[in-house]
């Protein structure tokens, strides 16, 4: 096998290290680099498939790896930063057990559900230029850019999210996980407006959005996002 074989598994652990770093910076009490590692956990998932299509390279351990790595970054570690809000919120009920605050355990669906999600995507044949139920990689970005917003407006620790809040968004996006909606990749066969109207209107709202407000736009465009595929997936097929 040859060396240029290697190279998407290795952007690919690239992707499982920085969920792991995103972890340990939370462990830290650093909430917004832990955020910014999820983001890049995602260049590294979207560049480890581009680059081998470029190579016209293929693994057979490829695809396991990509899923092990996205169940770290794209769920234990959102599972997570759910849980440090969750933690903080400033109407968290009380319920202990051995020592641990029971109701922020309620976040840990998230990694539960984005695991399911992976696995019934490997098995899968049909998702190749639209997902049967929210990826998982988007369910983080919308957690992710949670604590990036807060710092943005100065509520970072004051618990201005409220628990059932929190918990709200952990229930309804593991079920758009697993639900049998449809979601429109960012697989284009070509580049032309005709035939992605849907993605290119995405994409300019959403750079428009980040580029006027930032990090406060971050949460708002993904759920554009899920309402665009809500509404015109299906005719995309």
């Amino acid at each position: 096998m040859s060396i240029k074989q290697h190279i998407p598994n290795a952007i690919t652990c690239g992707n499982l290290v920085s969920g792991c770093l995103s972890i340990l910076f939370l462990s830290l009490n650093m909430p917004v680099k832990a955020a910014v590692m999820i983001f890049v956990a995602g260049l590294f998932d979207f560049f480890d498939g581009f680059t081998a299509r470029l190579l016209h390279v293929h693994s057979p351990i490829g695809a396991d790896l990509d899923s092990l790595s996205d169940a770290v970054s794209f769920g234990v570690a959102p599972g997570f930063i759910m849980h440090w809000l969750m933690s903080r919120a400033f109407d968290l009920p009380s319920l202990s057990w051995l020592g641990i605050s029971l109701f922020p355990c309620a976040a840990f669906l998230l990694p539960v559900f984005s695991a399911i999600r992976l696995a019934k995507f490997n098995v899968d044949d049909t998702q190749k230029t639209l997902f049967r139920g929210l990826p998982a990689p988007g369910m983080a970005i919308f957690i992710a850019s949670l604590p990036l917003m807060l710092a943005q407006t100065g509520h970072l620790t004051d618990g201005v999210i409220g628990y059932w809040a929190c918990l709200g968004m952990t229930l309804i996006f593991s079920f758009l996980m697993v639900c049998r909606l449809r979601f429109f990749s960012f697989k284009m066969k070509s580049v032309q407006w005709k035939g992605n109207e849907v993605r290119w209107i995405f994409l300019i709202v959403a750079v428009v959005a980040v580029a006027v407000f930032r990090f406060i736009a971050l949460p708002f465009v993904m759920v554009f996002y899920v309402l665009l595929s809500i509404f015109f997936a299906e005719r995309m097929e």
